[in-house]
């Protein structure tokens, strides 16, 4: 079974759905910071002094990890961006 196959079954099921929309929303979220901050030509650790937070929080969200929206409001703000819908 091919994987795009695999995942329109797996989609039907309203509690995997649910999970995977909620996971595709930090994924989108964490390339957009890389993206952002690549663009800012900043260092994480150089994000994260303007952020006033830690490079590992940078870290941790570029690779998908949960955070709360005012951090991440924060982040975006130093990078002189505003998050979307």
């Amino acid at each position: 079974m091919k994987i795009d196959s695999l995942l329109n079954e797996e989609l039907k099921n309203p509690e995997f759905a649910k999970k995977f929309q909620i996971e595709s929303k930090k994924l989108s979220a964490a390339l957009a910071l890389y993206d952002a901050r690549e663009e800012a030509g900043l260092t994480q650790t150089e994000l994260a002094e303007q952020a006033n937070t830690t490079q590992a929080t940078i870290s941790r969200i570029e690779q998908g990890d949960n955070i709360s929206i005012d951090k991440l409001s924060s982040i975006a703000n130093a990078l002189g961006k505003k998050i979307k819908n």
